[in-house]
């Protein structure tokens, strides 16, 4: 409690708290911590470093035609180092692949695109208002994302979490089908079953799980909705 600045670890009963509101991540704490029990999870890299982390599993991109995956978070939040990391990939010849929500700056999708082999891009619902109402942002510069990368022939994956009663009813179904059909460059469609496996993070930082009423959609429930889709002629995936 001492060596932290802001004040962020208070003892209530002998046991301490951190207040994720005042605390700024320095991890100062974890360096004088005795039983190990507070740790920072990552490390400042830069692309350079993480490349030469990367290249040591070359043998394996080769033997299984794969390669390196940029994901997040959201890789378009950090512009400069995902398009270093990307050029520098195919310098080595290395596959490369970018996981994105497709919610971010038009110039730097459109920069990063030169060097990415594959998107995965996500989409979650089409009409504009729900998407607000559940995401707290447009759809717009997402869609107009998408739009972009297939008018430069490039290579998508589209990514639709099935989250129950949220874009599960036919009516977004068929207006996402609609859209997939629209678009050019889009080899198939994976559909990735809600999970609450985040719950536990929200609880250890002090938040709100909002979607705790939810239920993990059952087998039976992902093939119907597949099938929907499968109906539009458009390639689909559970999972992946």
């Amino acid at each position: 409690m001492k060596v932290c600045r802001v004040g962020a670890l208070k003892s209530t009963g002998g046991i301490i708290n951190r207040n994720t509101k005042l605390c700024t991540m320095c991890g100062s704490c974890s360096t004088i911590c005795c039983t190990n029990a507070i740790e920072l999870a990552g490390r400042i890299v830069s692309a350079m470093e993480l490349l030469h982390d990367l290249e040591k599993d070359v043998i394996f991109y080769d033997s299984s035609k794969g390669g390196i995956t940029i994901s997040g978070g959201e890789p378009l939040a950090q512009c400069e180092f995902t398009l270093e990391l990307l050029q520098l990939c195919k310098k080595k010849e290395i596959h490369t692949a970018v996981d994105t929500s497709g919610y971010g700056s038009t110039s730097c999708l459109e920069k990063i695109s030169q060097y990415t082999d594959l998107f995965l891009y996500d989409i979650k619902l089409i009409d504009k208002e729900r998407h607000e109402q559940h995401t707290g942002v447009s759809n717009e510069i997402i869609l107009q994302n998408l739009r972009l990368l297939s008018s430069l022939c490039k290579r998508i994956w589209i990514r639709i979490p099935i989250i129950p009663g949220i874009n599960d009813d036919e009516e977004n179904i068929a207006a996402t089908a609609s859209l997939i059909r629209s678009i050019n460059g889009i080899e198939q469609v994976n559909l990735l079953p809600f999970h609450n496996t985040a719950s536990e993070k929200y609880a250890r930082l002090n938040k709100d799980y909002r979607l705790k009423h939810l239920k993990i959609p059952d087998e039976e429930h992902i093939n119907k909705t597949a099938a929907l889709y499968r109906e539009q002629s458009i390639n689909v995936l559970i999972g992946g």
